[in-house]
């Protein structure tokens, strides 16, 4: 009963996430998308008042009519709209999420005991534990710091772009080392996020506060706080694509799994920050088709340095009629494909798991009898080629029972 009501618990923490994310990147998107529609003001009265820019739409069988203004509006209304509890509740609940699922069982999901550095290999759970976390304070510390020492103005925002991208490069490449590959995945995803949710919190909402306190005081606002917050909310669009990427990424080993993993994840986050930014000038009226081309080309490299290498099937030696010794391809059947789930996956993958934590097997896949399993056979060699599964080897499959698999036509 007890992992049932915390499978039922992790089931609405999820929902809460998804509908808190798509609302808050719904929203970013969209104040994007009409700060760059904007148009100059047509009519004298609007420019008179100091409209910056204004944009007509039709939408839900009615007709809106945007302005903005940029530090001097004539009045400002008291039910003024705020855009924060989105951004907070997506992190919030989140980190929730991150903590139930992985921080309480470091040593099953964050440990990475086959990194090729033995400090990263010999981390107990707490340590490791206590990196991830250090992983999202760090990263908005260092992301934050780029932003005020390279463009304190929002001056010089292409070179802090590049650094920026650099940055996310080395978390990659660090993380894959010191993490498991999904892990390694969602932690890069995490600090993006927490960077874009901490923009809100520390810099655009208190800078709008200045600018709205400066107002009812009959004070000038600073025009900085308006560029910092734009230059803010800018970054957040530019990472959106990527960290959606990078969270739904767990559902797919094969971009984890590999040798290339940090590239792999390095070129996706590339390839969603270009494809964003060709809507970012399509809303700006510029149909910029090398961006989308460099996003697709970009998904073809992926696809090539992801793609699975053949798996070496077992062989066992013969002798011919004439005595000439020969050696042909062993081939597993199907009772010996099912043994091996046997011994090292129904202890989750089966009616009633007896692996702690689990109500449920994942994704509903059974592996107690030859039916069964003989249901998911292109998956079961897929997962376990790419030593996705067992998740962290916890049942200690080894590399010739990986083989046997790998030689199992499946049928």
């Amino acid at each position: 009963m007890d992992a049932y009501l915390m499978e039922f618990g992790n089931l609405l923490l999820r929902w809460l996430h998804v509908i808190a994310a798509i609302a808050w990147i719904g929203e970013s998107i969209y104040f994007v998308m009409l700060d760059n529609s904007l148009h100059p003001p047509r009519g004298a009265e609007s420019k008179k008042r100091g409209v910056f820019g204004e944009m007509w739409a039709v939408h839900g069988g009615g007709f809106y009519h945007n302005q903005k203004y940029l530090t001097n509006p004539a009045e400002l209304p008291d039910d003024l709209h705020w855009s924060f509890w989105k951004a907070y509740t997506t992190w919030l609940s989140g980190f929730a999420l991150f903590a139930v699922l992985y921080l309480v069982k470091p040593s099953f999901y964050l440990a990475n005991p086959g990194s090729e550095w033995a400090w990263a290999a010999a981390l107990t759970g707490w340590q490791v534990s206590l990196i991830a976390v250090l992983f999202l304070v760090l990263g908005w510390f260092v992301y934050d710091q780029l932003c005020q020492r390279i463009s304190p103005n929002m001056e010089n925002d292409g070179v802090l772009s590049i650094a920026v991208a650099v940055m996310m490069v080395v978390v990659a490449y660090l993380s894959t080392q010191i993490f498991q590959g999904r892990a390694a995945f969602l932690i890069t995803g995490a600090v993006m996020a927490t960077s874009m949710s901490a923009n809100v919190f520390f810099w655009i909402i208190p800078g709008q506060r200045r600018m709205v306190n400066a107002l009812k005081a009959g004070e000038k606002p600073n025009p900085l706080d308006g560029k910092r917050g734009k230059q803010r909310s800018v970054h957040n669009t530019y990472f959106t694509l990527p960290v959606v990427f990078l969270m739904l990424s767990n559902h797919y080993s094969f971009t984890f799994s590999g040798p290339h993993a940090w590239i792999v994840m390095s070129l996706f986050i590339f390839s969603g920050a270009a494809i964003r930014q060709y809507f970012v000038l399509r809303h700006m009226g510029q149909n910029k088709l090398v961006y989308p081309i460099v996003g697709v080309l970009l998904l073809v490299v992926i696809a090539w340095l992801a793609a699975p290498a053949a798996p070496k099937a077992p062989a066992i030696a013969s002798q011919s009629a004439g005595g000439t010794a020969t050696t042909v391809a062993a081939v597993t059947s199907t009772k010996q494909a099912v043994d091996i789930m046997h011994a090292r996956c129904v202890q989750c993958h089966a009616a009633k798991p007896t692996q702690p934590g689990f109500a449920s097997a994942p994704a509903g896949i059974l592996l107690e009898t030859e039916q069964e399993v003989l249901a998911h056979p292109a998956l079961i060699k897929q997962v376990i080629a790419s030593k996705y599964m067992p998740l962290g080897n916890m049942t200690k499959m080894t590399d010739e029972e990986r083989a046997l698999i790998a030689a199992w036509p499946g049928k």
